[in-house]
């Protein structure tokens, strides 16, 4: 592949894998622990992950269990998980906090499928606007001498061969999280 390419891919796979972290946060019934990502409480006056001030363990297949490193830390935690869009209530018992995930309802997982559809067509106009930003980068280069009409033409193609396959990788990713929803 073309080297001029190549910024152009690495900016589309990491809108890829940005969607893909967004799926690993969409809860699918049974307790997952990557929920708690985007979570962060204040540890001694620095927002810090939920994961680097407590042990963060799935004892049941619909429970979270935080243990938090110091006692103190439990009321910090259940405050940043009451405040926060997971939706879910968390009980502590002084030394750990437990988040217990409901079954979702059939209205509920459709819902969530339908998010994950749209965040799939997000990810895609990214991938389109990036080939955009190439394109428009490679008629810029036309101007210059030194690179022909055909080396463009190939370069258009090569770009949107790149959009072709990383919106196949975002159809797909797409696919396999609404039946993981969709699954009772």
């Amino acid at each position: 592949m073309d080297e001029r390419l190549q910024p152009f891919e690495d900016k589309m796979g990491k809108s890829y894998d940005n969607l893909l972290s967004e799926f690993a946060s969409i809860r699918a019934g049974r307790a997952n622990p990557h929920v708690l990502d985007r979570l962060t409480v204040d540890y001694y006056g620095t927002p810090t992950p939920i994961q680097q001030v407590a042990n963060v363990s799935v004892p049941e297949p619909r429970m979270i269990l935080i243990a938090p490193w110091e006692p103190s830390m439990v009321k910090e935690i259940e405050k940043t998980i009451l405040t926060s869009d997971l939706g879910i209530n968390p009980t502590n018992d002084g030394k750990t906090v437990r988040l217990v995930f409901p079954e979702l309802t059939e209205e509920r997982r459709k819902e969530l499928a339908k998010d994950v559809k749209k965040k799939g067509e997000t990810a895609k106009v990214a991938v389109r606007n990036i080939r955009r930003d190439a394109n428009d980068s490679f008629k810029k280069l036309s101007k210059s001498a030194d690179v022909s009409e055909d080396e463009i033409k190939d370069l258009e193609d090569e770009a949107q061969k790149l959009t072709d396959r990383f919106i196949k990788k975002i159809d797909e990713a797409v696919a396999t999280k609404s039946k993981e929803i969709l699954t009772v």
